[in-house]
C-alpha cells in the first residue's frame, strides 16, 4: 500500500492502473483494502487542483 499511497498522492495514475500496478485485478477491491489501511478512500488521497501534491500525506501503517 505504500506504492499505492504514493501513486494516489502524484495523482497522475488512474485508480484502476494503480490497482493492478500493486497486484489487485479489481480496482474496487483495491479501494476497499486501500481505505482499510490507510484510513480514506483512494479519492480522498489525490491532490485537489490548486493544492500542492506535496501537501497531501498519507499515512500508512
Amino acid at each position: 500500500m505504500t506504492a499505492a499511497a504514493r501513486l494516489a498522492r502524484e495523482g497522475r495514475v488512474p485508480l484502476r492502473r494503480t490497482a493492478h500496478e500493486v497486484g489487485y485485478d479489481s480496482e474496487f477491491a483495491f479501494a476497499r483494502a486501500f481505505k482499510r489501511v490507510v484510513g480514506r478512500a483512494p479519492a480522498a488521497t489525490v491532490p485537489n487542483i490548486g493544492r500542492r501534491a506535496d501537501a497531501v500525506e498519507c499515512q500508512v501503517a
